[in-house]
């Protein structure tokens, strides 16, 4: 869907560099330098062969492809790979990269005199596409005991089409009010890395499922590690159901929690630093709300669970 809205295009070309495009994407990581500001490789728009095909040349912040004949600046670049005007290209970066710091819920804190301050807590921009063709019957979907129904409702599936998501389990990832925020690309292979968030994204400020999950508030909610944990989960028919997208629970995460839920039980992964963490976040939630720790077998992960595993440890 078109964009509206006025964006100042030398804005965008003077503030985004070259170089933060090509790692949004996960093309930095595949070229080569071959000079002071000198970068080489593969072609990410027209996908051909070429080992050396694309120049970037940040000094200049532009690019060429000897193949394919693109070339340009960040913001014809992002034009072709998402197959897009010119203009929505600018109002794609202005969105990720320029108005990350529009109004957001302030929220107060202690200073290190002991006073009280009020600080803008750092939102995660909205975006302003949908990836299409997502395919949720995809092998590894199945691999990883998610039925088709389940794929659906949280909206995953394997990407063929251009950019940082290409050949991988595209997952998307909304803020506490149901806007699409982040698409994470979880690799089916072993290609590394095995989850590929998009520069400049967050995990600290949002959870993993906590617009579907607000509506059973009165259920109480567990709070798991991982993606495929929280699908798991809600699959064995606990819908209200959170994951932190890693061990440690941030401040953000830890008042997302305590102003919507009365109840929360953690079941984090079988493993030390599971524990730890699971430990540390009791501690900081107590007082806040009930809160219990559910402590997984060793060496197991909730998504390893099965469904009555999984039951059976809830309740």
């Amino acid at each position: 869907m078109m964009s509206t809205g006025w964006v100042s295009f030398a804005r965008v070309k003077a503030t985004v560099s070259l170089r933060r495009v090509l790692e949004s994407y996960g093309i930095w990581e595949r070229l080569r330098r071959s000079g002071q500001d000198h970068y080489r490789g593969p072609c990410p728009i027209h996908q051909g062969e070429g080992r050396d095909t694309f120049h970037g040349d940040l000094g200049k912040n532009v690019f060429h492809c000897f193949s394919c004949g693109a070339g340009g600046n960040v913001l014809d670049l992002v034009a072709h790979i998402e197959k897009c005007s010119v203009r929505e290209a600018a109002l794609r970066l202005h969105r990720q990269y320029l108005a990350a710091d529009c109004a957001v819920a302030p929220r107060r804190e202690l200073s290190r005199q002991g006073q009280l301050v009020t600080k803008k807590r750092e939102a995660n921009a909205v975006l302003s596409f949908r990836l299409s063709g997502l395919d949720e019957a995809h092998p590894y979907v199945m691999a990883r005991h998610l039925s088709r129904q389940t794929a659906a409702n949280f909206g995953i599936g394997y990407y063929g089409g251009p950019g940082i998501m290409n050949g991988r389990l595209a997952i998307p990832i909304h803020d506490e009010q149901g806007r699409l925020v982040a698409y994470c690309g979880r690799s089916v292979t072993a290609e590394d890395p095995r989850y590929r968030f998009p520069a400049g994204f967050r995990k600290s400020a949002v959870l993993f499922n906590y617009h579907h999950a607000a509506p059973f508030a009165d259920d109480g909610v567990v709070v798991v590690e991982g993606f495929f944990d929280t699908m798991r989960v809600h699959q064995a028919g606990y819908p209200a159901v959170v994951a932190l997208m890693g061990a440690a629970l941030s401040p953000d995460q830890e008042n997302l929690l305590a102003r919507r839920f009365r109840r929360i039980r953690l079941m984090l992964d079988g493993d030390q630093p599971g524990r730890t963490a699971s430990h540390a976040a009791a501690q900081r939630l107590a007082g806040q709300c009930s809160v219990g720790q559910i402590m997984v077998a060793s060496g197991r992960q909730p998504d390893q669970l099965s469904d009555d595993e999984i039951r059976q440890i809830l309740g």
